[in-house]
């Protein structure tokens, strides 16, 4: 069957690829405990070991009971959107327009609707490298071109705004930037963020800055939302992370005004709506019980990051910038093997510990580091690093 050129554009996704491999070998006697096998451990993906907590669970409980299923506005449900901004404002001392918020099936979903509102073949985006590979995939999508500007320790794996400014070219549309980001957890500085803008903002391009982990961040000198530099840059969130709803598949974006209608209407015509029910729920995120709940496991992060650091250094696997939000840590693993693929392939088949190589999140040093996902229980992570210490010993 004739498939759409587009896809000779898209490159697989590793990280699947791999966590398809540590399945396979999970259930191998290799790993069975019956048969003199150690477990696996899964330090591959970017998912909380949390789920969602007792008071979304009960309010998603009582929206199937009564019956509320029906579809809510493309835009999302107005007392959720009320819900969001009121958020900013505590959170983060910001004023969020509700009409400025369109509630979106994950932040995925997000992403796919600003980059079709705003690009198109011929144009360019800037992002660094390393970053999270569906991110470019997604203006990849578009028509468009994803340009990944290498990114290294000094600027803490992020673009900045000398980069930005060096690299712009007449066909450049915009930046798209995470803070904190995946696969590095580090942030992109208040101060730079500001200047990034600046330099967007006099060329006539636009800034997406993906926050999904912004709810994850250890070190106050990070925790600003990109929302305060104006209303023309456009943020994407999730309830994945921080509100620790991954499959509930639901995010928003915050629009610059004069963009709402324009996703408002690929939003009516890609997917009508996100799901009721994730949506009712995540009324609940909000309530301060559940707010407590949160940043009682944002400190269960924070101490996972403070044990893993330390411990991934002992071993030789270098972590150049601490990551200050999120739960991956970007480390060099060049002192044990040339490639960081087949590194993660012997630690998997060797210590049962699966690791995600840098092949996805851009070429510049994708043999040189890994990520590790520190979104296991603390228990796990000492296992994990017991084991890589006695096979690289």
């Amino acid at each position: 069957m004739r498939t759409a050129s587009r896809l000779d554009r898209i490159e697989p996704f590793y990280v699947m690829e791999c966590a398809k491999a540590a399945e396979a070998l999970a259930r191998s006697p290799a790993c069975d405990p019956a048969q003199g096998g150690e477990p696996m451990i899964f330090l591959n993906i970017g998912e909380p070991d949390f789920t969602a907590p007792p008071l979304v669970l009960q309010a998603a409980g009582e929206c199937l009971r009564e019956g509320r299923t029906q579809y809510t506005p493309a835009l999302g449900d107005p007392a959720l959107r009320e819900r969001i901004a009121a958020w900013y404002g505590t959170r983060f001392g910001l004023h969020v327009d509700p009409s400025r918020i369109l509630i979106t099936a994950g932040a995925s979903a997000a992403l796919q609707l600003v980059t079709l509102a705003l690009f198109e073949a011929g144009d360019e985006v800037l992002l660094p490298d390393p970053s999270y590979p569906c991110n470019r995939h997604f203006v990849t999508a578009t028509g468009a071109t994803p340009r990944l500007l290498p990114a290294g320790p000094e600027a803490r794996f992020q673009l900045d705004a000398d980069s930005v400014r060096a690299h712009w070219r007449p066909a450049t549309r915009g930046v798209l930037l995470a803070s904190p980001s995946n696969p590095t957890g580090t942030s992109i500085a208040p101060s730079e963020m500001a200047a990034i803008v600046q330099a967007v903002r006099e060329r006539g391009g636009v800034t997406i800055v993906d926050e999904i982990y912004l709810g994850l961040s250890y070190d106050d000198r990070f925790s600003t939302s990109a929302l305060a530099l104006g209303d023309d840059v456009i943020s994407i969130n999730s309830f994945s992370k921080y509100f620790s709803m991954t499959g509930w598949r639901l995010g928003w974006v915050v629009l610059p005004p004069a963009l709402v209608p324009a996703v408002e209407k690929l939003a009516q015509n890609l997917y009508i709506c996100a799901s009721t029910v994730a949506q009712r729920a995540a009324l609940a995120c909000f309530e301060p019980e559940s707010i407590a709940e949160f940043e009682r496991r944002r400190d269960a992060f924070r101490a996972r990051r403070d044990y893993v650091v330390p411990a991934l250094r002992a071993l030789g696997l270098d972590v150049p910038v601490v990551p200050d939000g999120a739960f991956y840590v970007w480390a060099d693993c060049s002192r044990h093997s040339a490639s960081s693929w087949d590194f993660c392939d012997a630690m998997m088949r060797r210590a049962h510990v699966a690791l995600t190589p840098g092949r996805d999140f851009g070429p510049a040093a994708a043999e040189r580091y890994l990520r590790l996902s520190f979104a296991s229980a603390l228990p796990q992570l000492e296992t994990a690093m017991a084991r890589l210490r006695r096979e690289l010993a």
